[in-house]
């Protein structure tokens, strides 16, 4: 890898990554035992640097002028085919345990995993335009933790610590502010305007994630508090316009990001010219975004 990419941050200590990039705009707790140091002071220079013990374990980076060396956003899959053997099984050995990551042709095509050095890449390519949209630099174990793919293994299977129902919150939060900067990375990627934070959305977009994933369902109309503007008129939320995604499941808030931006009716809500607003809900592994303008 390049000396010059923010990959090798990975593997390296926090002092390393404080001395590349300055201190972090604010630090957001995560599912996976690590810290995010999120860098949003410029967001054609977006980067959260996961933290694990002092160390770098992960770096997502989405902004269109960060180093993510040997690859490059915005730039077409097509110039990766042409230099690396993209494989749809990727094995990873650590200590006396084996895991193989299986990847879908959807995955090959869309989100395909690269072993760079001693580290590995996930690639998150826009399929409407065929460029690579952002970059996920994440060490074996970290990986592992995620299961982003489906995996085999042998040995022993390494989990994340059990989350504390106090600890919930914190992660949840964290991942509303991500789903906000980066979507904002994305709509200025596309000459769109940023979006604002609406508190009072966010909190009706959080309702709606809560009561999903009580009550066992993932749908955009509740049974019990109906449509998206009947929730945002019981909220006392003016509005002209409004728009939701939701999602659930995913491993955290680049990935679902990522994920609507693939999906042509969630696309549509993220680059909508009309929206000003913006409020995130997450409760657990359920994302509610919700648009106004």
């Amino acid at each position: 890898m390049p000396a010059e990419s923010l990959g090798t941050l990975v593997g390296e200590d926090v002092q390393s990554l404080i001395q590349k990039l300055g201190a972090p705009a604010r630090k957001d707790s995560s599912a996976y035992g690590y810290t995010w140091f999120i860098y949003n002071f410029d967001l054609n220079h977006y980067v959260q640097a996961g933290v694990l013990n002092n160390k770098v374990v992960t770096l997502y980076a989405i902004g269109n002028a960060v180093n993510t060396a040997p690859f490059k956003i915005g730039l077409s899959i097509d110039q990766y085919h042409k230099i690396n053997s993209i494989q749809a099984q990727v094995p990873i050995n650590i200590k006396d345990n084996s895991y193989q990551f299986e990847l879908t042709e959807e995955d090959i095509l869309y989100r395909p995993l690269i072993n760079v050095g001693d580290i590995h890449a996930q690639l998150y390519i826009d399929r409407f335009t065929g460029n690579l949209s952002s970059v996920r630099f994440i060490d074996g174990e970290t990986l592992v933790k995620h299961q982003p793919y489906e995996m085999i293994y042998r040995g022993e299977i390494i989990k994340p610590q059990e989350i504390q129902d106090s600890e919930w919150r914190k992660i949840e939060v964290g991942a509303e502010l991500q789903i906000l900067d980066i979507t904002n990375v994305i709509r200025t990627r596309h000459k769109r305007v940023r979006l604002h934070w609406d508190e009072s959305t966010a909190e009706v977009a959080y309702a709606h994630s809560k009561e999903m994933k009580e009550a066992n369902y993932f749908a955009h109309i509740s049974e019990k508090y109906g449509s998206l503007s009947d929730r945002l008129d019981a909220g006392n939320v003016f509005y002209q316009l409004a728009g939701e995604n939701i999602a659930a499941h995913y491993t955290d808030a680049p990935a679902v990001v990522e994920g609507w931006l693939n999906s042509k009716g969630h696309r549509e809500s993220l680059l909508n010219v009309e929206f000003t607003h913006l409020g995130v809900g997450v409760y657990n592994k359920y994302y509610t975004q919700n648009f106004i303008k």
